[in-house]
């Protein structure tokens, strides 16, 4: 018999499944219409969706009863929002917890695949505030109006179909050029207790407002917007202590450089990274959002501050004084409790920290940018810096632009201009009006820069770039959070580095990695040698907020007569089909696609840059198949053996002949296997193609989820050593799937082609919710299921 908290989340979906359909309207939580202490919009664009503080603080009070002790401040955000706080098993890193999101975003490239699941879902409108966001599909080519408007021509359809889908299901849609999805949830709708889950790996950046924000799947969004409880396996927690004082050159950026440096691409897997301490106040709420957004390159669910007066004063300026006014009511509730246990505790005191700059090809590759010259020497990466490259959703501020606007003023006071070529993104419309009007947009300009369109561009591989050919080794230095391989700019022979907005600026103007703006000096026009100063620039505009153009489109209140086409001809849109269900039988002879080598971000699986193009189209993405990954075989990107004809091709094609012809397969990986951004597409390409399960030395987190939400088999060797027994021209067979139980491994046989066998344990993390998603086919299967 299914455990009775799953017997209650069936019966819950079938009461909102008829209520949606009978009355045709938005199904509200029970909580919802409850008496509340104070009545505070979450968002002036849904002046009837409230803050519930007075369920945080009742479901806070009930798990702290049964827990008995103290709890951080991402434990009562978590626990604030279970759907059962009364008898939720709870265990850090253990048991799954049911939750109950406040809200939905999503950016374009996901938000297609999102919304067609829920398309395929059946339900008439979503069931908590949901938004739409066009900042991934425009390119950076000349500058920002001519990119902007080239690309409203080019992604027409795609547009068109997000709009009127976000109005017929209730979703509210920002228009191309409005902005970064994690700067506009900063600017309107994140708050200090916030839980929101966002279809991109960087949305954590809400916990500079000392929100609990995570990356998901579109699946995942798909579960909250059809009013599911989600589950998240309950998260460790990190502790950042942050003493001393935040001063000069070193930014905010740095204390997450440094603290990738500690703990790695993968050492926050499965935790929340919670920053305390009396550093905390010497940081802007935009600077502590800056560092909960780059979380995501170690690996954290999502990283959090707890509630201060940065963030009333960032509320107040944002137009928000009644949220901050009900937070500082509830402030008790959005900081940790004193004593209050870490799984782990790191101490980072900011009046020792020095300027970082990480890479070249990985996040957590960390140096002082003092001593980066001399180690980019030894190692024979280009010094000569390319391009530098300022903004994305990590550094895209009015204070990272000010900052970056004083490092260029004082070289202008000296005749220079950036030897390198100089690129500034704007984070929101309301950013670049504010620059514009405030004169750092000239500045900058005037140093030798091009402002970009409000969009993400460069940082996810949308840029035109000329400047080099493919294969040309070059340095360029950002202001972003990643930079894998070919990441930005689809070339493998680019040295991308991670930095803060002020020393990309200062490196553009020196135009070499050997620069050290603390130490060296520069020549001016004049021959006289002179040390650019520490960059001082305002938090937050001294006037308000310039709102600049509207590019918000409400959702309307009756959307009866709201059509969503998708062409059966369309090359960028179709519509879904259900995946297949699992047959009831073991899963016999799989073939190995490809045993990756070394590093495997979702980049390597599902490639974006020109591939974004076909984020709503399932079959032509496909296309791209784990294009990017390494065949230990042949040390050879996208080139596998099949193995029926023996030949070399590309992945795809490979995986298209062995579907075609009725062959099940399997991919061999390494550690932290999908590591990177949170793209669905990277779960979904490997189902559609006929694939079964990844086995992995280990997994990231959202790759995991989305994996396990197509009705695939993630899976780890249960000895990591066991990876070297598999070799690609072995074929494998997974047993135990009949009696598939959480927390008992599987048999995996190796069959070797000399006749040889030899039997291996794998382990998985799925609960008894998870194995009905596979047995189903999909998680979306299994929600249609339910409804009949």
């Amino acid at each position: 018999m299914a455990p009775y908290n799953l017997l209650v989340t069936r019966l819950q979906l079938l009461l909102s499944v008829f209520l949606q359909k009978a009355l045709g309207v938005r199904q509200y939580h029970v909580a919802s219409v409850l008496c509340q202490r104070a009545k505070v919009a979450m968002s002036h664009f849904e002046p009837n969706e409230y803050i519930r503080y007075d369920l945080l603080e009742k479901n806070i009070n009930i798990v702290r009863k049964r827990l008995n002790r103290p709890l951080t401040l991402s434990e009562k955000i978590v626990y604030g929002h279970l759907d059962d706080p009364a008898n939720q098993e709870i265990e850090r890193g253990k048991t799954y917890l049911r939750l109950r999101p406040d809200r939905v975003a999503m950016q374009d490239a996901t938000a297609q695949m999102a919304m067609l699941q829920f398309i395929s879902s059946g339900l008439p409108k979503v069931a908590v505030p949901s938004t739409i966001h066009c900042d991934h599909l425009i390119e950076a080519q000349v500058g920002g109006e001519k990119d902007l408007r080239r690309a409203k021509e080019i992604n027409q359809e795609v547009y068109n179909f997000l709009a009127t889908a976000g109005a017929k299901y209730g979703v509210g849609f920002w228009r191309p050029g409005s902005g970064i999805i994690h700067q506009i949830i900063l600017e309107n709708y994140a708050y200090p207790g916030v839980l929101l889950i966002g279809t991109d790996s960087h949305t954590p950046n809400g916990g500079g407002l000392g929100g609990i924000c995570i990356g998901v799947g579109g699946a995942d969004a798909v579960d909250v917007m059809a009013g599911i409880p989600w589950e998240l396996k309950c998260p460790k927690v990190i502790g950042v202590k942050l003493t001393g004082t935040l001063s000069g050159w070193t930014s905010p950026k740095d204390v997450i450089l440094k603290v990738a440096g500690i703990l790695t691409v993968k050492g926050g897997t499965g935790a929340i990274v919670e920053y305390h301490g009396p550093g905390v106040d010497s940081i802007s709420c935009t600077g502590m959002a800056t560092i909960c957004n780059m979380g995501a390159e170690i690996g954290a669910t999502t990283s959090v501050f707890p509630y201060n007066h940065r963030m009333k004063k960032y509320l107040n300026k944002t137009g928000r004084a009644e949220i901050a006014s009900i937070a500082e009511e509830f402030k008790d509730h959005l900081v940790p409790d004193p004593g209050c246990h870490y799984d782990q505790l790191i101490e980072i005191n900011l009046n020792e920290l020095k300027p970082h700059i990480n890479g070249p090809f990985t996040p957590d590759l960390a140096h002082p940018v003092a001593e980066v010259g001399h180690v980019a020497e030894k190692e024979g990466w280009p010094l000569d810096i390319r391009v530098g490259l300022i903004g994305s959703c990590t550094n895209s501020s009015y204070e990272d632009m000010g900052r970056s606007a004083a490092v260029a003023k004082q070289a202008l006071a000296h005749g220079l201009k950036c030897k390198s070529q100089f690129t500034i993104t704007p984070g929101s419309e309301q950013i670049r009006a504010t620059i514009e009007r405030d004169g750092y947009a000239q500045i900058l300009r005037d140093v030798g820069g091009i402002v970009l369109a409000n969009a993400c561009g460069p940082c996810i591989g949308q840029w035109d770039r000329k400047d080099i050919k493919k294969g040309e080794k070059n340095t360029i230095v950002t202001s972003y959070n990643r930079n894998f391989t070919g990441r930005n700019d689809a070339n493998p022979e680019t040295h991308a580095f991670v930095t803060s907005p002020e020393i990309v600026t200062a490196l553009a103007i020196a135009g070499t990695l050997k620069f050290n703006p603390e130490a060296d000096f520069l020549t001016g026009k004049d021959g006289q040698k002179f040390k650019l100063e520490a960059p001082d620039a305002d938090e937050l505009p001294r006037a308000e907020f310039d709102p600049g153009q509207d590019t918000y489109q409400h959702p309307p209140k009756d959307s009866s007569g709201q059509r969503v086409d998708v062409s059966p001809t369309s090359q960028r849109l179709q519509l879904l089909e259900p995946f297949d269900k699992w047959d009831g039988k073991d899963l016999e002879d799989l073939q190995i696609l490809i045993k990756v080598k070394g590093k495997c971000t979702t980049d390597h699986i599902s490639a974006a840059g020109p591939w974004l193009k076909f984020r709503g189209h399932l079959d032509n993405i496909s296309n791209n198949l784990l294009i990017g990954a390494i065949n230990i075989e042949n040390g050879k990107a996208n080139s596998v053996r099949n193995a029926v004809t023996q030949e070399f091709g590309p992945v795809p094609d490979t995986a298209r002949y062995y579907k075609k012809h009725g062959i099940r397969w399997v991919v061999i990986g390494d550690e932290n296997y999908g590591e990177g951004s949170s793209r669905e597409h990277a779960a979904l390409e490997p189902r559609h193609l006929g694939g079964r399960a990844i086995i992995t030395k280990s997994f990231a987190r959202i790759h995991e989820t989305n994996l396990k939400k197509q009705g695939l088999l993630p899976l780890t060797f249960a000895d990591p050593a066991d990876y070297n027994k598999i070799h690609p021209v072995d074929k494998l067979t997974i047993q135990g799937l009949k009696d598939f139980a959480p927390g008992k491994p599987l048999k995996c046989i190796i069959k070797h082609p000399n006749g040889t066998q030899e039997t291996i344990l794998l382990n998985h993390t799925f609960n008894e919710t998870q194995i009905e998603w596979f047995q189903a086919g999909s998680a979306l299967n299994r929600m249609k299921e339910l409804q009949h």
